[in-house]
C-alpha cells in the first residue's frame, strides 16, 4: 500500500505541474489571471488536506496537500517570477494573504448568526471553517516569506550557477520548503496535536517534491527556449523592493517631504537623505560636496515688494538652481531663504565650478518685479577635508557662507 500511495503521489505532482505550467505558458492567450486564479482556488483544499488528510509512504506519513500542492505552488510562484518579474509575482502573494484575512474575518461574523437546520442531518460547521481560516492565514503568511526568500535565493545562486536553472530551482526549493515545513508543523502541532511523524514524513516528501518540480520546470524552460536563464542584472535590493511594494513607498516618499512653496525638498528630508548619502559615499570611498545657499538681502524684497513677490522670487530661484544641478544632486529648503544642495560624487574643485555657474545663473535670471537682479552667496564644503558627517559639512559651509556675506555677497567661498 505505501508503494501504491507513492505512485499516486507522483501522479498527482505530475498532473499539477503539467496543468499549472500549461496555464502559465498560455498566459498570452488565456490571460495571466487564469493562472493566478487557479493558484488561489486550490489554497483551501491544500490547507484542508495538510491538516487532516495523510497517507503512508515508504519513508513516512505525509499529506498530498503539503507535499504536492503547497510545494508545487511555491515552485510555480518562482517560475512566475522567472517568466515575468517581481512586480507581477507579488500579486498572487498579496491576493492570497488578503483573501485569507477576509476568510477569518467573515468566519468570525458568521459565527454570530442564529442558523436554521433546513437540510436533514446536515449542520453548518462554522468551527471547521474558522479552524481552516486560521490555518490558511498562517500558511499564507509563511508563503509570503517563503516567496520572498525563494526568489532572492534563486537570484543569489545565479552568481554561482549562472545558467544551471534546474540546480537553482532545486536548492532554492529544498531550502525554503524546509523552512516552511518547520513553520507549518508548529501550527499543526498546536491546532491539531500532530505527532512528530507528520513533520519528518512531510519534510521527506517535500525533499522529493523539490527535485521533481525543479526537473520539470528546468525541462520546460529549456524546451521553451526561455531567454532568462542567467542571473538578473538587477540588484537583490531592487527585487526585494518590488516584492514588498517598497518601490511604491519610495515613490510616495519622493512626492512627500517637499516644500510646498518652492518644490525643493524640506529640512526633514535633508536630515534623512543627508546621512544616507554620506554613509553610501563613505562605503564607496566617493566624495560629497555641500553648498549652503542664501539669498542676499532677501528681507528687502519682502519689505519693498511684499511677501507674494518674495514667494515668486524663491520659486524662480529654486527653478534656476535646479537647472544647474545634476539629476543625482538634491536641493533642500533648509529654512526661510536658505537652501542646501548635496552633490554626491562631486569633488571640491568641480563643486566650486558648479557653484559659480549657479551663482552667475541666478544673478542673470532671477530679478524682482522692478528688474533689480537677485544675488546669492554660497558656502561650500566637501568630504573628506571638511569632515565626513552632515553636521561637519554644514558647519564648515555655514562659516564660509558668513565669510561670503562679509566679503560683499554675491560670491562663492570654499576652503
Amino acid at each position: 500500500m505505501p508503494n501504491a500511495n507513492l505512485m499516486l503521489f507522483l501522479g498527482e505532482a505530475l498532473v499539477y505541474v503539467a496543468a499549472m505550467i500549461g496555464l502559465l505558458h498560455l498566459r498570452s492567450r488565456l490571460g495571466l489571471g487564469v493562472f493566478v486564479a487557479a493558484l488561489g482556488v486550490m489554497h483551501f483544499i491544500e490547507t484542508y488536506l495538510a491538516a487532516v488528510f495523510y497517507v503512508e509512504l515508504p519513508f513516512g506519513v505525509i499529506s498530498p496537500g503539503s507535499a504536492v500542492l503547497f510545494s508545487g505552488k511555491l515552485m510555480m510562484i518562482l517560475l512566475l517570477y522567472v517568466k515575468e518579474d517581481a512586480a507581477t509575482v507579488r500579486q498572487p502573494i498579496y491576493g492570497l494573504l488578503v483573501g485569507n484575512f477576509l476568510t477569518v474575518a467573515l468566519s468570525l461574523l458568521l459565527r454570530q448568526h442564529d442558523t436554521v437546520d433546513i437540510i436533514p442531518n446536515r449542520a453548518a460547521d462554522i468551527a471547521f471553517i474558522d479552524e481552516m481560516g486560521w490555518l490558511m492565514l498562517w500558511g499564507t503568511t509563511l508563503l509570503y516569506f517563503d516567496s520572498i526568500i525563494i526568489i532572492l535565493l534563486y537570484e543569489k545562486l545565479g552568481r554561482w550557477f549562472r545558467r544551471f536553472v534546474t540546480i537553482r530551482f532545486l536548492i532554492s526549493g529544498a531550502t525554503v520548503l524546509t523552512f516552511d515545513q518547520i513553520g507549518f508543523y508548529i501550527a499543526l502541532y498546536f491546532v491539531n496535536g500532530a505527532p512528530a511523524d507528520v513533520f519528518w514524513g512531510g519534510w521527506m516528501a517535500k525533499m522529493l517534491a523539490a527535485p521533481f518540480y525543479a526537473l520539470a520546470i528546468g525541462f520546460y524552460l529549456n524546451a521553451s527556449r526561455h531567454a532568462f536563464l542567467a542571473i538578473s542584472d538587477r540588484p537583490l535590493g531592487d527585487v526585494f523592493n518590488d516584492l514588498t511594494f517598497r518601490e511604491r513607498y519610495e515613490d510616495l516618499l519622493s512626492r512627500s517631504g517637499q516644500d510646498t512653496l518652492t518644490g525643493a525638498l524640506d529640512r526633514g528630508r535633508f536630515e534623512l537623505e543627508g546621512r544616507q548619502m554620506l554613509y553610501e559615499a563613505a562605503t564607496n570611498n566617493a566624495p560629497v560636496s555641500l553648498m549652503l545657499i542664501d539669498v542676499d538681502q532677501f528681507k528687502s524684497v519682502n519689505d519693498g515688494f511684499g511677501h507674494m513677490e518674495g514667494d515668486r522670487v524663491l520659486k524662480k530661484l529654486v527653478e534656476t538652481i535646479s537647472v544647474g544641478l545634476r539629476p543625482t544632486d538634491r536641493l533642500f529648503r533648509y529654512g526661510g531663504e536658505e537652501f542646501v544642495a548635496l552633490c554626491p560624487g562631486l569633488a571640491y574643485g568641480d563643486a566650486h565650478a558648479r557653484a559659480e555657474d549657479i551663482r552667475l545663473a541666478v544673478s542673470k535670471r532671477v530679478a524682482t518685479s522692478d528688474g533689480h537682479p537677485v544675488t546669492i552667496s554660497i558656502g561650500l564644503s566637501s568630504t573628506r577635508a571638511d569632515g565626513t558627517g552632515v553636521g561637519e559639512l554644514l558647519s564648515q559651509a555655514d562659516i564660509r557662507l558668513y565669510a561670503a556675506k562679509r566679503g560683499g555677497r554675491d560670491r562663492v567661498v570654499g576652503r
